[in-house]
């Protein structure tokens, strides 16, 4: 299908900060794969925290690597054509894709994909469902599997684990990839989302605003070998004393405060630490995440969804940071 030269719908930025109010709704050239590449027509978009505070300006000068600039990179659609090269693809497969952060593109009826980072999408897996995995659900396994060590085919001993911010986009995956793996899991949330992360599995949940929630205690008792800390602001001293000897704390969002304790642990030979994480994009977790939503294993729990036009109000509910996990944006025929 040729698009040189025609014009697509998008939603983009022009510089550094103003969040949702900075979003301009307008026509943009559509992009053309290159070699290794494939030309999605796009069908939903997953928003994560990542995408304003790239705009915020936490990631300069690495992103975005220009203006104007369109955000977003969990997607999830149909091949429209494909770049030189690319044999595993076709036109009309249906597939999900994480875009790469320094072009992102979501936010667009048309997005330019890596087949490295794309797997095709089984007709259980909505596009909505599919668009929400990239980023969140390969940060909870790969924190779960990687950085924790929890063997998710469950022959592994049993490892008590703490999920903090469990209703959020990663957290709510992992809890649900934790019990695959039979952990025992103790998780943070709002009052309203007890019984949803109950629902998902957790063995302990704790209301994050009461006296033991925010002292992260354990109601069984129980020292958590990892915390997969999905939140921010909650200080080592109240982490420390709840970690098992050999306890690690995996910091998705690390500041310098956290690093500063990271450097201090390696100096004292303390074997509890602080663990900062960085997710990786690749296409064998990728497609792990989708048959695992397409076995029924997995599931994803769906905010709010917004059309393009609306996208704004999506960005804004992100930053707002209370949603129940994913906020996605849709895509009309």
């Amino acid at each position: 299908m040729q698009m040189a030269g025609k014009l697509m719908k998008a939603v983009q930025y022009s510089g550094y900060g103003g969040g949702a109010g900075a979003l301009q709704y307008v026509d943009a050239p559509i992009p053309t794969p290159k070699k290794g590449e494939l030309l999605i027509k796009l069908e939903a978009t997953g928003l994560n925290p990542v995408d304003w505070k790239i705009q915020k300006g936490q990631l300069r000068p690495l992103l975005p690597s220009k203006f104007p600039f369109i955000p977003a990179v969990d997607v999830a659609g149909e091949v429209v054509s494909v770049g030189p090269g690319v044999n595993d693809f076709t036109t009309g497969d249906k597939v999900v894709s994480m875009l790469g952060s320094r072009n992102g593109g979501g936010l667009a009826e048309y997005a330019v994909a890596s087949i490295k980072t794309t797997v095709k999408r089984p007709l259980g897996v909505s596009a909505e469902n599919g668009a929400s995995l990239p980023i969140a659900a390969l940060t909870a396994l790969q924190a779960i599997r990687d950085s924790a060590g929890v063997k998710l085919d469950g022959s592994g001993k049993e490892m008590n684990l703490l999920i903090t911010a469990a209703s959020g986009g990663v957290g709510h995956y992992a809890v649900q990839i934790a019990k695959l793996g039979r952990a025992h899991v103790t998780a943070t949330c709002g009052a309203r989302n007890v019984s949803l992360i109950k629902e998902l599995g957790a063995d302990e949940v704790l209301d994050y605003k009461t006296p033991e929630g925010a002292a992260l205690k354990s109601p069984s008792g129980r020292k958590y070998d990892a915390v997969i800390h999905c939140t921010s602001n909650i200080p080592w001293s109240i982490f420390q004393p709840n970690l098992s000897p050999n306890g690690k704390v995996i910091d998705f969002t690390p500041n310098f405060m956290s690093l500063a304790s990271t450097f201090v642990k390696k100096l004292t030979l303390s074997s509890q630490q602080i663990v900062p994480f960085i997710v990786s994009g690749n296409s064998n977790d990728l497609a792990f995440m989708v048959n695992l939503v397409n076995e029924g294993k997995v599931k994803t729990i769906i905010d709010s969804k917004y059309p393009l036009e609306k996208a704004a109000d999506a960005w804004a509910k992100s930053m707002d940071g209370h949603a129940t996990g994913k906020i996605v944006v849709t895509f009309g025929e």
